[in-house]
């Protein structure tokens, strides 16, 4: 358990801690309308990023800023445990980043993602991309205050996460199942997992695609620019 984190709680026994527990998510509420306003104010496009570790987050947002970068002015928040390594690799590519380390919280908060936010150059960014911590649990609780909650499920991972996690799912607006190069090589059924995934959240968008091949990969980025073209016609 996480110092402000609620997973440990495993029932309603222990009354003082649930209490304590929804006192937390009741601020991280507030405080995502709070940045959802900043966003808007700036007229950014927020997208949050979640996934087991390993599911491939930071190759799939390096290959979607290089589809996206020469269209729209991007930022990056990235979130993990310890060291700046994804940051640099976002660095690398001339992309406003701020690394958040959280050394033991298993999650972004809204607070986090706040502080975050003052680091970067919003005047100069049109889509936000939040990279939450590998992690398919407690980042379901916490609204960050994006406009669009992404989470990715590599075949490698199996087929059977959607039914052992299905919180993550049933919050996610799009569920990106990963690295589909590697179907041939692993006992993992496409369409039993799609159809999973529509039985827990049937509102929710899934394509299937290849960092790696390219392959869906274009699905992706359209889906990017429709939403975002969406939101910026709203706000006008």
């Amino acid at each position: 358990m996480c110092k402000e984190c609620g997973c440990g709680i495993m029932d309603d026994s222990d009354k003082k801690a649930v209490e304590v527990f929804e006192d937390i998510l009741k601020y991280n509420k507030f405080q995502a309308r709070h940045n959802k306003e900043h966003f808007e104010e700036h007229k950014i496009y927020a997208i949050n990023l979640m996934s087991a570790p390993g599911s491939g987050k930071t190759t799939l947002l390096e290959k979607t800023l290089d589809g996206l970068k020469d269209k729209y002015r991007i930022g990056v928040i990235e979130g993990d445990l310890e060291t700046e390594r994804d940051a640099e690799r976002i660095r690398q590519k001339g992309i406003p980043v701020y690394q958040i380390t959280t050394g033991s919280a298993c999650h972004l908060d809204a607070a986090l993602v706040h502080k975050a936010m003052h680091h970067l150059p919003l005047d100069q960014i049109e889509i936000l991309f939040v990279e939450n911590i590998g992690n398919l649990v407690c980042p379901s609780n916490y609204e960050l205050g994006t406009h669009l909650n992404v989470t990715l499920l590599s075949v490698p991972e199996g087929e059977d996460k959607p039914e052992k996690y299905p919180l993550i799912f049933k919050v996610s607006d799009l569920v990106l199942i990963t690295k589909i190069d590697l179907l041939p090589y692993f006992d993992f059924n496409l369409d039993k997992v799609k159809e999973d995934i529509k039985k827990i959240n049937p509102k929710s968008h899934i394509i299937a695609l290849s960092a790696k091949t390219g392959e869906g990969f274009e699905d992706w980025l359209n889906f990017i620019e429709n939403k975002f073209n969406e939101y910026r016609q709203k706000l006008s």
